[in-house]
């Protein structure tokens, strides 16, 4: 049933680009776009590993959750101020196509500040200290390289530093061995 429910939330984002005028019409009216990316990515990396693994749900993991979601969420923001005048031009709607540039820098700052508080909020929850820092470090280079990822476009940066921040903190954390 998890997995029954991760494919069809990933199908659901995909939806919009068939050539169905049905699935072509949710375009328009989805600007919601990038927090349904993130929510996917987010379910698939996050929650459904704890449903896989047999967990009872506990709060730490609704924090956990969270966390990762706004952080994938202040990255996808990225992704998509790279892409918004293709969005635009393609009547792709979303937050960033819709927003100015102090709309999506609030934007921006919210999804971090949340993700930086639900993260800290682990602590009472014996995770160690090393630990949420290691969380955390995505979140800090996210937030370090928001103005010049604003400005540069490479595929480099996008596919290959910002994609990996999602999973740093794990890279991270099988490295140290923690």
């Amino acid at each position: 049933m998890a997995l029954a429910f991760g494919a069809f939330i990933t199908f659901l984002y995909s939806a919009p680009k068939l050539p169905l005028p049905f699935f072509k019409d949710l375009k328009k009216i989805a600007i919601g776009k990038t927090i349904f990316l993130a929510f996917v990515w987010m379910y698939v990396t996050t929650i459904l590993p704890i449903f896989l693994a047999g967990k009872t749900w506990q709060t730490e993991y609704s924090l956990f959750a969270a966390s990762r979601f706004f952080l994938i969420y202040a990255i996808c923001i990225l992704f998509d101020y790279r892409d918004r005048e293709d969005d635009k031009h393609d009547g792709i709607r979303s937050m960033i196509t819709y927003f100015n540039e102090n709309g999506i820098n609030i934007l921006f700052s919210a999804s971090l500040i949340i993700f930086f508080a639900v993260t800290i909020a682990l602590y009472p929850y014996n995770y160690p200290a090393y630990t949420i820092l290691i969380l955390l470090i995505p979140g800090i280079i996210t937030a370090g390289l928001y103005g010049y990822a604003k400005k540069n476009y490479s595929d480099y940066l996008y596919y290959f530093v910002l994609d990996g921040l999602m999973m740093f903190s794990g890279l991270l954390m099988l490295i140290l061995k923690i």
